[in-house]
């Protein structure tokens, strides 16, 4: 008999709001900018834009004086009160490319050890995950990590998938503080599938993006696609603790238990 968790679906009261729409677009080029997390922060008010840029959102007059934060990876952040967001005839939001600066290299001899972090369970008894196809969805695990670590790796253990296609978002965190977490990533990670190619266990090569986390690290899967009608639920373990958060710009909690996330990475000793 199968036990699922639904933890990660709760649907909040429904808001009564006014809804209002724009498009996020590049500040210079003017390209439209795809899968921007958009919402009031620390609120379970949210969304993503889609793949033309465009968003929709609804706001109640109660949120006027807190913030509406948009963000994307690669770009600068950018805010305003809500109660001035509600005052603009236009809507469109540009966003400037961020730029990176190069550390200082200094090399130290250091040793390394390849391990596997998180949950590598591929039990299908007990399950977790999304029912509901809601941009800004998130959850993952917090893995444990003393020093630096250089992610090679994800495995993602999936139990049941309804879908047509899968599309999400892999994210990448550094602890700043107790649940408040900053991505690390310089690009974004999609993962693509279509149903005859989500297998129990999918997996990422994250060579490629360079990946280096120093201490704890959160690392979550987020639903940034409208994927239509179905639910994609993971196999799940009892040893940690899953993070997630209702929508984009959202408060993070956590249940305690953990999704089928793996990590394999060359971890300092």
């Amino acid at each position: 008999m199968r036990l699922i968790f639904l933890f990660l679906i709760i649907i909040s009261n429904p808001i009564f709001g006014q809804t209002f729409s724009g498009k996020v677009i590049e500040s210079k080029s003017k390209v439209p900018i795809e899968f921007v997390n958009i919402g009031i922060i620390g609120k379970n008010i949210g969304t993503t834009s889609d793949m033309k840029g465009n968003y929709k959102i609804v706001i109640d007059s109660l949120f006027d004086n807190d913030t509406l934060l948009f963000s994307c990876i690669g770009y600068l952040p950018h805010k305003m009160k809500v109660e001035d967001f509600k005052k603009l005839t236009n809507r469109d939001v540009q966003l400037k490319k961020k730029t990176y600066e190069l550390d200082e290299i200094v090399i130290n001899p250091k040793k390394f050890k390849q391990q596997i972090l998180g949950i590598k369970s591929k039990s299908k008894r007990m399950q977790a995950g999304f029912k509901d196809n809601k941009l800004g969805y998130e959850l993952g695990l917090l893995l444990k990590v003393k020093k630096s670590a250089f992610l090679e790796k994800v495995d993602i253990s999936i139990a049941v998938c309804t879908y047509d296609s899968i599309f999400y978002r892999l994210n990448v965190y550094r602890v700043r503080d107790k649940m408040k977490f900053e991505n690390v990533l310089q690009k974004p990670i999609y993962i693509s599938l279509p149903k005859e190619k989500v297998k129990e266990l999918i997996s990422i090569n994250l060579k490629p993006y360079n990946i280096v986390v120093e201490g704890d690290f959160l690392i979550t899967l987020e639903h940034v696609k409208d994927l239509g009608e179905g639910n994609l639920f993971f196999s799940v373990g009892l040893s940690k603790k899953t993070y997630y958060r209702k929508t984009s710009q959202g408060i993070w909690e956590k249940v305690p238990i953990g999704i089928g996330i793996s990590v394999t990475a060359q971890v300092e000793k």
